[in-house]
């Protein structure tokens, strides 16, 4: 499927997300029947966000999509999130944030940080619980560390029950496996292209910087969190450097790894796919308990 097409980094951002909304993509937007389009506000402004509410939550799973920080739109996670919200029997707020290169950082992480504060103070009175989980795959992943980041440290608020962090880009500067992965033609994204995100998201002076790497953060009081990677994805070494900081500065931390595991395995009908998210379901539900 991979090699079929051109590399992403060969057309304009706006034309590859002019051929996703019409259906030219690998993954087809499939709307789910229940999803409201929102604009919540805060202090830090107003923000879309996407919401399903099922009856009775137990909880918030509050989510930020993937797609390099330059592409992906929270309508896009429709039918993931439904599955979530179903069988973990949860409501789902999901930041459909500015991005790159027309609004690089801080655009992105400022949308998710005024989303988050609009949850922790809304959240008991809009879905009738405050048991808030966090997540979210790839460039998600790591605006998901960043927001529970700035939470904690300009709002003094450290009460999400669990980060569901999937292959996520915790180093911008590029980890091990990421800086010598390549150019492989049948793979969704190589050393190429993670340059080319990272790029048109934040300056290279930027690259290590906390808010933007947040590898190189301080992670004391972040809540449990679940690190899913496959072994074939470029950003394999950021799960594994990532869940070793999580746990050294005291949080609970498990790395689920799994081989023959591309970037983005878990959305294609595959055993491995199956089995990863049958655990982050798991996850989810034991976050809220």
């Amino acid at each position: 499927m991979f090699s079929s097409i051109p590399p992403i980094y060969t057309l304009s951002p706006q034309t590859l997300r002019n051929e996703q909304e019409g259906g030219l993509g690998l993954w087809p937007i499939k709307l789910v029947d229940g999803f409201e389009n929102r604009v919540v506000s805060a202090a830090a402004g107003e923000v879309p966000v996407r919401v399903f509410t099922p009856q009775s939550p137990k909880g918030v799973y509050f989510h930020m999509h993937g797609g390099g920080f330059m592409m992906g739109r929270a309508h896009h996670q429709d039918e993931g999130l439904h599955m979530i919200a179903t069988r973990c029997n949860v409501a789902v707020v999901s930041v459909d944030y500015r991005l790159s290169p027309e609004h690089p950082y801080p655009a992105g992480p400022e949308d998710c940080e005024a989303a988050a504060v609009w949850l922790a103070e809304n959240a008991k009175k809009e879905f009738n619980t405050d048991r808030l989980i966090i997540g979210g795959e790839s460039a998600g992943a790591n605006l998901s560390v960043v927001t529970l980041l700035r939470m904690r440290d300009k709002h003094g608020f450290e009460n999400f029950s669990g980060a569901n962090l999937v292959y996520g880009a915790y180093d911008q500067a590029q980890t091990p496996s990421a800086r010598n992965f390549g150019e492989k033609p049948n793979h969704m994204i190589t050393t190429k292209l993670m340059a080319w995100f990272h790029d048109n998201y934040a300056p290279g002076n930027l690259q290590k910087d906390p808010d933007v790497s947040p590898l190189y953060a301080e992670l004391s009081h972040m809540p449990p969190a679940l690190f899913t990677v496959g072994t074939l994805d470029p950003l394999l070494d950021d799960s594994l450097f990532m869940h070793t900081r999580w746990a050294a500065a005291g949080n609970r931390s498990e790395l689920a790894v799994y081989p023959g595991g591309t970037h983005a395995f878990n959305t294609f009908p595959i055993q491995i796919a199956a089995q990863a998210n049958k655990k982050i379901i798991e996850f989810i539900k034991n976050s809220i308990r």
